[in-house]
């Protein structure tokens, strides 16, 4: 299913789709994970996004890019949004599109910032607040699969309230996962509260690590920097970002 998606990319425009929501769950106070059902979907690799449209009665439409949260699953996709309160999509997204309505959707799209199952190279695995999205979908689909290749997540949020997947990412003991805070941290944590360090990435340098980075532009261009004053690979590093105002 992954190819034919990479052969219609190559091959023309990606068709627009209509989606219905079959299912929907908080994550954060301000995030909303959304299930899709996508009849015709091609399928996905972990690690790409969609584009999806809104359009108003009178015919004005919006559309913004979001990351896929599942591994793939036949026709069904996950969205995870973030709420931004002058946004024109996410307010919408997250409290007002309900059960069985329909929205406009086309993709996959990216054929960088993915993972292959069949790679061995061990995983280094870098978000910044709702820049776990994608991540999340290279993690589930590196358990749907079965691998057995090492992963490590840095994972840096504000507060402990802005962590997505909490619990999945807390009882996934087969990978190596750290929630940094950089505004407040738990009173149980052994790290204060701060950005990401080079003492926090530490020395898996030597496991000679794929590196996937995505966040917000500010943090990806740090943590990349990081990686590179640490000597990981360059050629290894692979970003995602998105600007303050996307939505």
């Amino acid at each position: 299913m992954a190819r034919a998606a990479v052969r219609r990319r190559l091959t023309g425009p990606l068709p627009w789709r209509v989606a219905y929501l079959v299912a929907a769950r908080a994550e954060t106070p301000t995030s909303r994970t959304l299930v899709l059902q996508v009849d015709g979907w091609p399928g996905h690799r972990p690690g790409q996004h969609v584009d999806l449209r809104l359009t108003a009665e009178d015919c004005y439409s919006v559309q913004r890019g979001y990351s896929v949260a599942s591994a793939p699953d036949g026709e069904r996709i996950e969205l995870t949004v973030q709420l931004l309160a002058d946004g024109e999509v996410s307010p919408f997204l997250v409290h007002d599109y309900a059960i069985g309505d329909p929205v406009e959707l086309r993709g996959p799209i990216g054929g960088w910032f993915v993972w292959d199952p069949a790679d061995s190279q061990p995983v280094l695995l870098i978000g910044g607040g709702s820049g776990i999205v994608p991540l999340i979908a290279i993690l589930r689909t590196r358990r749907a699969v079965g691998s057995s290749t090492p992963f490590r997540l840095l994972y840096s949020v504000r507060t402990p309230d802005d962590v997505y997947y909490r619990d999945e990412l807390t009882g996934n003991d087969d990978v190596e996962t750290t929630i940094l805070y950089t505004r407040s941290a738990p009173g149980d944590s052994t790290r204060l509260a701060g950005r990401l360090t080079a003492d926090d990435i530490g020395g898996w340098r030597d496991t000679h690590p794929r590196a996937y980075i995505c966040g917000p532009t500010g943090f990806v261009e740090a943590a990349s920097r990081l990686l590179v004053t640490l000597h990981y690979a360059a050629r290894h590093i692979r970003t995602e970002r998105f600007g303050p105002g996307g939505d």
